[in-house]
């Protein structure tokens, strides 16, 4: 799913062979999860096309001892991946039942290092901060302050910019406290980060 998108980092690549996306979709959806495309999920929900997944994932640098913070878990195949490559994940949803369906998921392959709850990814979750990593999987114009505030210095940040249907996804990084867009990942598509109240 990921072979031609570029992806060098043997990491990731491997995490993607070890976790099997069918199992974090839909049971009616499952056809489609061996193909490179998005998969609704419910509330105008769709996941993330898998070699997207793979290019964000690897541009956080991940090597095996981060906090990372994802924005957006949906059925947590994302999740997954991070638990894979990192220490500790936090994963922030809005639904409460795709919440659930995620908990579900990560509890069948026996990852015990992700927390998924319910809250405004917009807001992060400072509990836990500061944060090696974050990756968000919606899109707004600018990136939330609260996340900027709970990456740790010299973390890592991706973050798709734009109004949800065209947007650059942009890797940030943190050094001395500033935020800076460092490079482009590249161009896509997204739902809206949605917060409450529009």
């Amino acid at each position: 799913m990921v072979h031609g998108a570029g992806i060098r980092d043997e990491r990731v690549l491997e995490a993607v062979a070890r976790v099997p996306r069918v199992e974090f979709v839909p049971a009616e959806a499952a056809a489609g999860a061996y193909f490179d495309e998005p998969i609704p999920i419910g509330h105008g929900q769709v996941t993330t096309q898998p070699s997207l997944v793979a290019r964000m994932v690897e541009a956080l640098s991940l090597r095996g001892g981060e906090h990372v913070l994802e924005i957006g878990t949906g059925l947590g195949w994302q999740t997954a991946l991070l638990a894979t490559l990192a220490k500790r994940v936090w994963s922030v949803e809005r639904f409460p039942d795709l919440a659930e369906a995620a908990r579900r998921n990560l509890a069948g392959r026996d990852i015990v290092n992700a927390e998924v709850v319910v809250g405004d990814g917009g807001q992060g979750l400072a509990e836990h901060a500061p944060y090696d990593a974050i990756v968000v999987s919606a899109a707004s114009p600018e990136v939330p302050s609260p996340l900027t505030e709970q990456l740790a210095d010299r973390g890592r940040l991706v973050h798709p910019l734009g109004t949800g249907g065209d947007e650059q996804v942009t890797l940030f990084e943190k050094r001395s406290g500033e935020v800076r867009a460092r490079r482009t990942l590249t161009g896509a598509r997204f739902v809206k980060l949605v917060r409450p109240g529009g």
